[in-house]
């Protein structure tokens, strides 16, 4: 994402409209010049590079949108490493002790760095040449660093981030968000809140999913101090919102005003059609192996239930439960089934009060023999579901078996 001074927006009253570049011949040949700047700078110093940046910029009004550009590749695509025989404060000692004991001059400096490289050669048992105790020496500083590997996206690609990365910027400043999650299928709910929950966001989730959820949101400047680390814990959950096929959101904003430097509320709004491309990978087709395994199991076995994969929620206050799988009888008869395998004690105790909350009478519940739940605190007293514990794999044959007792 990109930092706060290289944003880029516009204020039409209170609504908030952020820097997006169309995808048009101009703005490709830019990006592609700006990956081929960061392509022959391999090997070489990040400070050369910053250099090469700096001359591409030039006088031009335009060299905010340059410079952010060239702040995604360094930030996204690249690595920069520390390249010396030795950590470069171990270097420096190493020097400037054999160096006290001398006058400073170029010839003294010569004999020094051609002593050091020769017993860390012995030292380290390979070849340690001069040249590489003088660049080693203040490797540690970020101009020195030297660009060891980049990823060059695609022209389309670095645009595609450039315009997610100005929306993301946005919520650095909310002060609340409401997010309306349509109807959609469970797989990417459940994604969505995996996220919610990976960026630690104080979420509250109503609705069902019939009829989609409403997820309000607290921004960082609703807590008692503006906090940006929040802030960039809502940006980043946008790039996972937009795997989602059908949603809609509002959020308001706490802006300082350029001129009057005043903070003012603006609001902003974003919706799935707005175009923008996530980088974040699709949801796995699997939470586990088990789940996997159960699947592969079922497909094999011949029976009148069908199994259908997160295809129902289960709503309780404030959040929802989706089930991995949904069984389900031709005659009507359903029942969902949920399997807890191997997790911490804090996430056992969650998803247990959960299921007391939802009161889900059609619910299954597959639990690992390995699982120690008392000592994790859980006990099973009035859990509303039907419980079945497996060993190493759930097999099909215990399902069935339980569904048809029913």
């Amino acid at each position: 994402m990109l930092p706060t001074e290289l944003l880029i927006y516009r204020q039409t009253g209170e609504e908030i409209i952020p820097k997006r570049l169309k995808l048009d011949d101009k703005h490709l040949a830019l990006a592609n010049d700006l990956i081929n700047f960061f392509q022959d700078a391999l090997g070489k110093t990040q400070g050369y590079l910053e250099r090469q940046l700096i001359d591409f910029e030039g006088e031009t009004t335009d060299y905010r949108m340059k410079r952010g550009l060239g702040y995604i590749l360094k930030s996204s695509f690249c690595t920069f490493e520390i390249i010396s025989p030795l950590e470069p404060q171990l270097l420096r000692e190493k020097v400037f002790t054999l160096a006290a004991q001398s006058v400073a001059s170029p010839q003294n400096t010569d004999i020094i760095f051609s002593q050091i490289a020769a017993n860390l050669s012995q030292e380290l048992q390979r070849e340690i040449l001069p040249i590489q105790i003088a660049e080693g020496l203040y490797a540690d500083l970020l101009e020195n660093r030297i660009l060891t590997t980049f990823d060059a996206p695609k022209p389309e690609d670095l645009l595609h981030r450039y315009n997610l990365s100005q929306v993301q910027g946005i919520f650095y400043k909310a002060t609340q968000l409401i997010l309306n999650a349509h109807r959609n299928a469970p797989r990417e709910y459940k994604l969505l809140f995996r996220y919610l929950k990976l960026f630690q966001l104080m979420a509250y989730i109503e609705g069902d999913g019939n009829h989609g959820f409403t997820i309000t949101i607290d921004g960082p400047t609703s807590l008692f101090t503006s906090s940006t680390r929040y802030g960039l814990s809502i940006a980043k959950m946008i790039p996972a919102l937009l795997h989602v096929t059908k949603w809609s959101l509002s959020t308001t904003l706490q802006i300082k005003d350029l001129y009057t430097q005043e903070w003012k509320t603006s609001r902003f709004t974003l919706n799935s059609e707005c175009g923008l491309i996530s980088h974040y990978p699709q949801a796995k087709p699997y939470d586990s192996i088990l789940d996997q395994s159960f699947d592969d199991k079922w497909d094999a076995m011949k029976t009148g239930w069908f199994l259908e994969r997160e295809v129902d929620l289960i709503p309780i206050p404030g959040g929802v439960i989706i089930p991995d799988f949904r069984l389900v009888h031709p005659d009507g008869r359903s029942f969902l089934l949920e399997i807890v395998g191997y997790w911490r004690p804090e996430y056992l105790n969650k998803k247990f009060a959960q299921v007391k909350r939802a009161n889900c009478h059609n619910l299954i519940l597959a639990i690992s023999e390995k699982l120690n739940l008392e000592k994790s605190g859980v006990k099973l007293d009035n859990v509303p579901a039907k419980i079945i514990w497996f060993k190493e794999k759930l097999l099909p044959k215990q399902v069935l078996a339980l569904i048809e007792e029913v």
